[in-house]
């Protein structure tokens, strides 16, 4: 297991680049040794290609990336003891299941006892024990992934463990079962695990620790309660949550806020306002029908059984509210007001403390 820094990271794949060919923009991170950790984001906001430069797959352009404190970027991936899970499953489909969880310990030659004690553990834990005589080529795409997790699991050498979207090819139904196993194997070993996904929940699910990416850059790392309650970034706030944050155009004068003709109460402390934009984020948990407040017009309400989805119209632009399901929604014209505490002004995208 390792500590894992990573120092003044950046990365291209183009020679003699600019600022504007950056995969990676100064990325600084420092994971405890044993911790869950997620790496989140959309397609193509650098999430794998950092994944593969902890790993080794690619030197850095720029940076360096420490395990226990000790400089390894110019390691091989052999060097730096790490076991990385794929997308896609990768397995020999003409050895049994017990060959396949068994490969990588062979190669580092323990003794049979060994082996078959670590194999029937991962099985176990995987409840691949049934499977483990079969061929791996007659399972389904599930089971075949639960040998590369198992593969990846089996060794107790290893740095790091490294998922690289690893329920893509998993049916839906079978997905939170297997986040559920991860999450419980992590608990029994203890080992430091690192998370590559472009699913919120998946993320939020498994890591105790989130870094949120957006255009090569980390714009906030925090528990899932963290991302959730005060995003640092209007990015943050549209990304995580079902609906997302409402992101609001708001005027600052005198540093008070104003929004569709109202002055509006926020947790922000605002001592300056030199920003392009502003804009109010709230999440439309934190959003309550009142007797006054600011003016909107019921749109629609989408009832998805527990919940309700409202969507209003104000001057100020749409905002959408999340209810109970047995809330009583207004018709036509009312009032809405937003919980103070909950209540954020962003300043060009960043939140205003």
């Amino acid at each position: 297991m390792a500590k894992i820094t990573l120092n003044n990271l950046s990365h291209s794949y183009v020679p003699n680049y600019t600022d504007a060919d950056l995969v990676l923009r100064d990325i600084n991170i420092d994971w405890k040794d044993g911790g869950a950790y997620a790496l989140l984001g959309p397609s193509g906001c650098g999430k794998t290609t950092l994944l593969n430069i902890i790993s080794g797959l690619i030197k850095p352009t720029k940076g360096d990336i420490l395990f226990n404190d000790k400089n390894v970027t110019s390691l091989n991936p052999v060097e730096r003891d790490i076991a990385q899970i794929f997308q896609f499953p990768v397995i020999y489909d003409t050895m049994s299941v017990y060959d396949n969880l068994a490969f990588p310990l062979k190669n580092r030659d323990l003794s049979d006892t060994e082996i078959d004690s670590k194999v029937r553990e991962i099985a176990e834990m995987l409840e691949l024990t049934s499977t483990l005589n079969n061929r791996a080529s007659g399972l389904t795409a599930d089971g075949k992934q639960k040998i590369s997790l198992g593969r990846g699991l089996v060794r107790s050498d290893v740095n790091v463990i490294m998922f690289d979207e690893p329920l893509t090819v998993i049916d839906p139904h079978l997905k939170w079962i297997l986040r559920s196993k991860l999450k419980e194997l992590h608990q029994k070993i203890n080992r430091t695990m690192i998370y590559v996904t472009h699913d919120q929940t998946e993320a939020l699910t498994f890591a105790d620790q989130v870094v949120v990416m957006h255009e090569g850059q980390i714009v906030q790392t925090g528990t899932p309660v963290e991302l959730f309650e005060k995003p640092k970034h209007t990015f943050v706030g549209h990304f995580i949550g079902s609906p997302g944050m409402n992101i609001l155009p708001c005027q600052i004068e005198n540093g008070q806020i104003n929004f569709a003709g109202q002055e509006i109460q926020s947790n922000s402390n605002i001592k300056k306002n030199n920003f392009q934009k502003t804009q109010l984020g709230i999440r439309p948990e934190f959003i309550y029908f009142s007797d006054k407040g600011i003016p909107v017009k019921i749109k629609r309400v989408s009832n998805t059984g527990r919940h309700k989805i409202i969507d209003t119209e104000c001057s100020g632009g749409t905002i959408k509210i999340l209810s109970n399901a047995s809330t009583e929604i207004p018709s036509g014209s009312t009032h809405i007001s937003f919980d103070q505490k909950y209540t954020y002004v962003y300043g060009d995208n960043w939140i205003i403390e």
